[in-house]
This record gives structure tokens, C-alpha cells and sequence, in this order.
């Protein structure tokens, strides 16, 4: 996973697959993953925090945001046959402020779910860091 930066922060930024960044630079030092066909998704991250270069010294380096979720991001079919993008969001779980956390949790994946992206996010749906690097 990759923590979010320009030009992809904030409500104004650059969107992957309809899902804005966070408002400031995120940085993660480890994540664990895994997705399965029924929607079972287990997460662990470890060090999500606000980039520490941030100028707010209040919040460099730290998780402001103890309640997180996984966004999961298929490509799919609609019941014309059409492709479209379908996101589907887990229950939340808990982050602590060095940016630790685990879970095991549950997403409604469409079918087909190709090309599945993860996002870790804010319960409102800003994304903090992304599958894919």
C-alpha cells in the first residue's frame, strides 16, 4: 500500500476510481491485506500516520483518525452488460495514533469484482492509503 499525496489530497484533488484522498499527505510503513472471493478481508496496518514532513506539527507524524474502514473498489457489470466501477465499504475498525491497526471484516463484493483496489480510509470515505504499490 502507498499513502495518499498531491495531487491526490483532498475533496479538490484527483480521484481514483470516484474516491478522493485525504485532506493532508499520508505515509504507511506496512500493511497486510488480503481479499477474499466471498468478501472476507483481513487488515493490518502499521504506521499510518499523517506524512511527518506535514507543516502542522500537531498532527505530523500522528493518526488523527482512530476510526477507519477498507474501501474495496471492483470493476464490474451492470444489468445492461455495461462496465461501471462499483465500491463497497466494510464496518469500521479501530486505528490507534501511531496508526496501528486490525481487523477482520466483511465487504458485499458485486460479481464480477475485476481488478479489485483497497482502500484504508476515514469512516467518511477519504482514502489515507491505497493498494496497488
Amino acid at each position: 500500500m502507498v499513502g495518499v499525496s498531491p495531487p491526490y489530497t483532498g475533496a479538490t484533488g484527483t480521484a481514483i476510481r470516484d474516491i478522493h484522498g485525504g485532506g493532508a499527505p499520508w505515509v504507511i510503513a506496512d500493511a497486510d491485506i488480503r481479499l477474499r472471493a466471498s468478501g472476507r478481508i483481513d487488515v493490518e496496518v502499521e504506521g499510518l500516520v499523517i506524512d511527518p514532513a506535514f507543516p502542522n506539527p500537531a498532527i505530523a507524524g500522528k493518526n488523527p483518525v482512530p476510526s477507519q474502514k477498507v474501501i474495496v473498489s471492483c470493476l464490474s457489470t451492470d444489468a445492461t452488460g455495461a462496465a461501471t466501477t462499483v465500491n463497497v465499504s466494510s464496518d469500521t475498525f479501530a486505528v490507534d495514533a501511531a496508526g496501528n491497526g486490525e481487523a477482520r471484516l466483511m465487504v458485499d463484493l458485486p460479481h464480477p469484482c475485476f481488478a479489485p483496489v483497497v482502500f484504508v480510509a476515514s469512516a467518511g470515505g477519504a482514502w489515507f492509503a491505497v493498494s496497488g504499490a
